[in-house]
């Protein structure tokens, strides 16, 4: 594995051709409609002004992926445009891309100027999504589309709309497929793992904004210019309960952070354990492919592993449950999967929690498949950190490695101890692991 600062330095050089490819594709889509002509002057600008004020009203999946819902739909109904009050409308790809990319830099310059954070790479993705829709459905849709009026082809318009599914779903896996690459740049990880957790945590927006991007381009025939606004606000209210969502996420969170915190206060284990073992516990996950379900659970749970000490009448010296017996570890567990199930809505981060002190495998078994791998990440982070502490002695490191390695037979899951070791190596430098 490369280390830490290698990975940065790629995934920046990765990120920063990307998106001066995407703004030299745009400049020549630009210079290339100018000199053709501009179809439907009135259209262009509506989506160039729906497209902007999609870009400022952007909203975060988790995982920290800043969307435009409404941005990318106006994009996909602009890329699948054929007419506009019964009047064809035949605008070229060059055309398209050029007005996707005036209305993300105009919403993305207003997005700056007010001083919130701007992610370049997502912006350059909708542009790249204009040109991926364009172009299919250009080559795709018949001539006739784009040269005869509505009323002599409206009984083909339901062959046009699964013309327009299709089209869409190409467009969300060349998406997928560009926001996988350029997370397994950022992350290290492996491109097949990247573009899944990218396929399965953007499925549902794709569903929906296609859905309004494809209804907004069939119901400009009647509605002319008015579907825009008609189709898009629905899709901005619902911006405003996930928003609601959001927030109500990241109170959760804090809140969960702020727990973790009362073991160390109560003197029931080390100071920083909680957070560094959460730390350790996300970058082996990240590395190993979790999905990022599975890596908020983790989260969770290695925040919360150690919950249950606060139900022992005597604090374990120094909070290490490394120093007791098997049975008193998986009881403190138990423990803390209770405290956990009270919430009622962490059914599955208590599950980890409870199984986080079982071994790989028993003696003489085969190794255990119901282990949850979250379990197996926590059980390890958590032994590394209670033998280092805070610590990046070089010495403490290597010993702990070894110490670790030396319960693979049954205690640690070997993959996820060769995996922490890389982590570890990334982190401090290669040259402290044994």
């Amino acid at each position: 594995m490369p280390d830490a600062g290698r990975v940065r330095a790629d995934a920046s050089r990765a990120t920063q051709a990307f998106v001066l490819a995407v703004v030299a594709g745009t400049l020549t889509s630009l210079v290339i409609a100018a000199h053709d002509g501009v179809t439907r002057v009135d259209a262009a600008l509506a989506f160039v002004a729906l497209i902007a004020v999609g870009e400022l009203s952007q909203v975060r999946l988790p995982g920290d992926r800043p969307v435009a819902p409404i941005a990318l739909a106006a994009t996909l109904g602009y890329a699948m445009l054929f007419d506009v009050g019964g009047r064809p409308v035949a605008q070229s790809v060059a055309q398209v891309v050029a007005v996707v990319g005036i209305g993300c830099a105009l919403g993305t310059a207003i997005h700056a100027a007010a001083g919130r954070r701007v992610r370049l790479a997502y912006v350059a993705r909708r542009v790249v999504a204009a040109a991926v829709a364009a172009t299919a459905f250009r080559l795709s849709s018949p001539k006739s589309l784009v040269t005869l009026r509505l009323a002599q082809f409206k009984q083909d318009l339901r062959w046009v709309a699964l013309l327009m599914v299709a089209v869409v779903a190409l467009t969300a896996i060349a998406d997928f497929a560009i926001g996988g690459f350029l997370r397994s740049r950022a992350r290290g990880i492996a491109f097949g793992y990247a573009a899944r957790d990218e396929a399965v945590s953007g499925a549902a927006l794709w569903a929906a904004v296609g859905a309004t991007g494809i209804t907004t381009a069939l119901a400009t025939p009647s509605m002319q210019l008015y579907a825009l606004p008609t189709f898009c606000v629905p899709l901005l209210l619902t911006q405003f309960a996930f928003r609601r969502y959001a927030a109500i996420r990241t109170t959760y969170r804090q809140t969960i952070r702020a727990l973790s915190r009362v073991p160390e206060v109560g003197g029931y284990v080390a100071s920083g354990h909680a957070h560094r073992v959460c730390a350790l516990a996300i970058a082996v996950g990240r590395e190993l492919g979790l999905t990022e379900s599975q890596i908020v659970d983790l989260e969770y749970a290695s925040l919360l592993h150690d919950i249950g000490q606060l139900s022992l009448n005597d604090p374990i010296p120094g909070g290490s449950t490394l120093v007791v017996a098997p049975v008193e570890r998986r009881r403190v567990a138990e423990l803390g999967a209770d405290v956990i199930k009270t919430t009622g809505v962490l059914d599955r981060v208590a599950e980890i929690v409870s199984r986080q002190a079982d071994p790989y495998r028993r003696h003489r078994e085969t190794p255990d498949e119901s282990l949850l791998i979250e379990s197996r990440i926590i059980k390890a982070a958590s032994a590394y950190d209670d033998l280092v502490g805070g610590s990046d002695d070089p010495e403490a490191v290597a010993d702990a490695l070894e110490r670790l390695r030396l319960g693979m037979a049954y205690e640690y899951d070997p993959h996820v101890v060769e995996t922490l070791t890389r982590v570890v190596a990334a982190r401090g430098g290669v040259h402290k692991v044994a």
